[in-house]
């Protein structure tokens, strides 16, 4: 009969697990409204008129001035920002920088090739966070090899289709693409760090980052930076609340939980969703030869993701 020291620590090692399947719910609805939030950011992005990287700067720039009263203003906040340690830190940091390299990459695309096709590469996330993971001495399964070239494959048909209207747009599948790579290793840093560290320190310490690199890039690339009309700022301010305080925010909240494949590959949703907003908003509908691309995509991507869901 076990004694009462080894149900004690039965009962504690199975409470992470009742408390992450507590959470579970609240994780996903948390998931469904960031997903929402960020399939309005490539319509929102096009319809602005203001250069790419500032956008990019000013999203990140008014997410940290909403965060900084609860993150500077709270004791307990600042408490964790004080006992974060150096690796923490330093991984939230490169992680901002990484960020900032996803939107410098992406952000251009939107205005270089379609909606459709930009949000769809700039998805293939799970691709790249699966060769990141082999790379650093995981064995994924045979599956998730599979559904990655079947992806691959998607990414080839979607290039082919806009290869097909102008250099210009092969050149912003490619900067999209560059994106979507980014995003794999943003993703990865963001798991990594929210171990042990709250969503609060570290979406703070992340957009502070990302706003200090893109704001160097535009004084650097001469992008301006004001002057805009009323209309623009605000689709400014409403890209910094849907995409990045109800997106990426809450991305970095329900990662720790649902973990880096499942987040990832919500992204995929993105797709369609922002897909879609575009063909109502914008009037931009895909051509038709792309439905079958993405529909490949999204087939691969989802391989991966069971595939990573039966490992134990």
């Amino acid at each position: 009969m076990p004694t009462a020291q080894a149900r004690s620590a039965k009962n504690r090692a199975a409470a992470p697990a009742a408390a992450a399947a507590a959470s579970a719910p609240l994780d996903f609805t948390l998931l469904a409204i960031a997903i929402t939030g960020v399939s309005l950011s490539a319509p929102l992005i096009a319809s602005t008129a203001a250069p790419a990287l500032a956008i990019a700067f000013w999203r990140n720039a008014m997410a940290v001035g909403a965060l900084s009263p609860f993150t500077l203003l709270r004791r307990h906040n600042r408490g964790e920002l004080r006992r974060m340690g150096r690796r923490a830190l330093l991984l939230s940091v490169t992680a901002g920088v990484v960020l900032a390299l996803h939107f410098g990459l992406w952000l251009p695309s939107l205005s270089m090739t379609s909606v459709a096709s930009s949000t769809a590469l700039c998805t293939t996330t799970p691709i790249w966070t699966t060769i990141f993971l082999r790379l650093r001495g995981h064995r994924p399964p045979a599956m998730v090899w599979a559904g990655t070239v079947l992806a691959v494959v998607g990414v080839v048909i979607l290039t082919g289709v806009d290869m097909g209207l102008s250099p210009r747009a092969l050149a912003g599948d490619a900067l999209a693409l560059g994106g979507g790579i980014a995003a794999a290793a943003y993703v990865l840093l963001g798991a990594e760090v929210r171990r042990t560290v709250s969503t609060t320190a570290y979406t703070y310490v992340c957009y502070s980052t990302t706003a200090v690199v893109l704001l160097a890039v535009c004084l650097a690339s001469g992008s301006a930076l004001g002057g805009y009309d009323a209309t623009t700022w605000a689709k400014l301010l409403a890209l910094t609340v849907a995409a990045q305080l109800l997106g990426h925010s809450l991305l970095n909240r329900v990662v720790r939980g649902l973990g880096p494949s499942t987040t990832s590959t919500a992204i995929l949703l993105e797709t369609p969703g922002a897909a879609l907003i575009a063909a109502l908003w914008l009037g931009q509908t895909p051509p038709v030869a792309a439905y079958p691309a993405l529909a490949v995509i999204l087939a691969g991507l989802a391989l991966v993701v069971l595939a990573d869901r039966k490992r134990p």
